[in-house]
């Protein structure tokens, strides 16, 4: 079984006050995704970090706010995050292996991950079948993330110490949900 840490979006506008998109108490489970991708590194595991990359005048933007565009601070993730041999693959299909990076920055444009043509591909040849998934936000894009990989029919592990929700209600409920999916909460 190969397994896969799965990071969604902790970018600085989610996860720091000052943030254009901030999720209150996000900033908590900083220490734990850091632990959470130091572990993997540790392990020679891969970590595939989902990230907002936006446009100035992106159209997710007559939804929420102006965030995470891209090349800004916000759109950066918190360097305890970060593993020293990353690559970026862009929203756009692209034929690059990531074999043998520690870390891959797979930009979105949209909630879900899965809007990147390349995530399949980059989740066969990694020769993913078990993904370990934490960030942010639970009942959006973590929840699209781990219902997208249980639909791939990867087993999935969500690392609750290491997920922050926007409306605990919601967040709940989102929890639950993909709990009943497959999904084993941990």
């Amino acid at each position: 079984m190969s397994t896969v840490y799965f990071d969604v979006d902790t970018q600085n506008d989610f996860m720091l006050p000052a943030g254009a998109l901030y999720v209150p108490g996000a900033e908590r489970i900083l220490p734990a995704v850091a632990e959470l991708n130091r572990r993997a590194a540790a392990e020679g595991l891969p970590v595939i970090s989902t990230m907002d990359a936006h446009t100035e005048n992106d159209p997710e933007f007559g939804q929420w706010p102006a965030h995470c565009v891209a090349g800004t601070f916000g759109q950066r993730k918190p360097a305890a995050t970060l593993l020293e041999k990353r690559i970026v693959v862009p929203s756009t299909p692209v034929d690059t292996s990531v074999r043998g990076y520690q870390q891959i920055l797979l930009e979105k444009q949209a909630l879900d991950c899965f809007t990147n043509p390349n995530l399949p591909r980059v989740l066969d040849e990694l020769g993913a079948d078990r993904c370990v998934v934490y960030g942010v936000v639970t009942e959006y894009c973590v929840r699209l993330a781990v219902l997208g990989l249980l639909k791939a029919g990867r087993a999935v592990e969500i690392e609750t110490r290491a997920i922050q929700y926007l409306n605990e209600q919601d967040g709940a409920r989102a929890l639950e949900e993909m709990a009943r999916a497959g999904a084993v909460l941990r």
